[in-house]
């Protein structure tokens, strides 16, 4: 059990998962969580969720990959990585030392990928469980990922759930007309939890040239421009399915995480602000605490579905 020096308990249980804080960092946005080791110690938080991994090395998207927006940030990576085997190799052992929940976000070209990334990891140790991210909006053009249909959905979570040894999240896409109607695909094919937003589709435009700003074209917005729409989503989702909720976008601070526990997350992942502060998700758990400790809440998880509409 967590507990501030005020005496409030932090923890958070996903049921397949107990955490010391509800909050998790996002895939993408922390790399692997050894470069971070300068500037927090990962202790503090309730898990880290590393870099996307396919099968093997992966280059990402040409450049530019990166645009600043109002209020947000487009990226079009590409999901650009080590590879699993180098990952276990140089990585993970590093990671078993950190004292965190070591979430691992797997990837895959097809189906087929997807599969041999999981039985690749099943054979390491210091592995929680792994984000099946079916939702990256900039790998493909116009977006293209199995979590825009929920037959796909189905079809790819059953497979994955059947071969793994360890629980499933799974990634949902916010680019979608319905997002319960994916979330009860995963949930039907035996996800252990769902975790949404995934960032929005998107582009700039470069007025001069006349061009794209980015190398991709299209790519994922993040930031505080996407905290209201997910909120939204993650309450639909929540309201309905039976499997936990992990929450996303656009959390910047303390705040903005007990937003998403009251609409019904049972937990959060922060993502963008770690461009901004590298040490944001700490500081995200230490508001949590402070606004527990003033409103004379006993244990974070009290408050977590609590949103009350007349």
């Amino acid at each position: 059990m967590a507990m501030t020096p005020g005496g409030i308990d932090l923890s958070a249980d996903l049921g397949f998962l107990k955490l010391r804080n509800p909050v998790l960092t996002a895939s993408g946005t922390f790399g692997y969580g050894l470069e971070f080791g300068p500037y927090l110690g990962l202790e503090k938080l309730g898990g880290i969720v590393v870099k996307g991994l396919y099968y093997g090395p992966r280059e990402g998207n040409p450049p530019p990959r990166l645009v600043e927006t109002a209020s947000g940030l487009i990226n079009a990576i590409g999901l650009q990585g080590v590879g699993v085997e180098a990952f276990a190799a140089k990585v993970l052992p590093k990671l078993r030392d950190a004292d965190t929940a070591v979430i691992v976000n797997i990837c895959g070209a097809d189906d087929d990928e997807y599969a041999a990334v999981v039985g690749f990891l099943d054979g390491q140790d210091g592995i929680a469980a792994y984000e099946l991210n079916i939702s990256c909006p900039n790998v493909k053009k116009e977006g293209a990922c199995p979590a825009l249909s929920p037959r796909s959905t189905f079809d790819l979570v059953k497979r994955i759930k059947a071969a793994s040894r360890r629980p499933v999240i799974t990634k949902l896409s916010p680019n979608v007309t319905s997002i319960v109607e994916i979330a009860q695909a995963a949930e039907e094919a035996g996800t252990d939890a769902v975790a949404l937003v995934n960032t929005f589709l998107a582009m700039a435009v470069d007025l001069e040239t006349r061009r794209p700003k980015l190398g991709n074209v299209y790519g994922g917005l993040s930031g505080p421009a996407i905290k209201p729409i997910a909120l939204r989503m993650v309450h639909q989702v929540a309201s309905r399915l039976r499997v936990p909720v992990i929450g996303m976008g656009g959390i910047m601070t303390g705040t903005d995480a007990l937003e998403f526990l009251v609409a019904g997350a049972a937990a959060v992942e922060v993502g963008t602000a770690t461009f901004v502060d590298p040490d944001a998700a700490v500081r995200i758990v230490d508001g949590i605490g402070r606004w527990c400790e003033s409103h004379g809440v006993a244990a974070v998880r009290d408050v977590v579905g609590t949103l009350e509409i007349s």
